[in-house]
């Protein structure tokens, strides 16, 4: 039986990118998405994920908030991802505080096209616009 996973991300891109990476794999299947993090608690509820992707800064409720409430509604697996870097370490620590595995990701340009192409097993070469 497939992992379910919900993303969570404010960017459109970002949610479509991992959503896309995880779905080439067969064991996983991407349940639903969210733009913020009253969409996450609802969603968490509703679909019942076996993980959850969740981004840290986005509109209407941060990524922080939302774990705090998945965790006391529906405990679920986060894995965070922020693309903070000068406050990096307080948002990791108030995510492993709040119950997400936490996962620092910066998205500038090169960590960026690592992380998205890590998995990617499409036969295109070179860097990815």
């Amino acid at each position: 039986m497939a992992v379910k996973v919900l993303v969570v991300d404010d960017s459109g891109f970002f949610r479509r990118r991992v959503s896309e990476i995880l779905s080439a794999d067969p064991q996983i299947q991407v349940v639903g998405t969210a733009t913020n993090g009253r969409e996450a608690i609802e969603q968490a509820l509703a679909l019942k994920p076996d993980v959850i992707t969740m981004d840290y800064e986005m509109p209407l409720m941060d990524g922080i908030t939302a774990v705090r409430n998945i965790m006391q509604r529906c405990p679920t697996p986060v894995l965070m991802f922020s693309s903070l870097t000068h406050e990096g370490a307080r948002v990791t620590l108030d995510a492993l505080d709040a119950g997400a595995q936490a996962r620092r990701i910066l998205r500038n340009r090169s960590t960026t096209h690592r992380f998205m192409t890590s998995r990617d097993t499409s036969s295109r070469a070179g860097p990815h616009p």
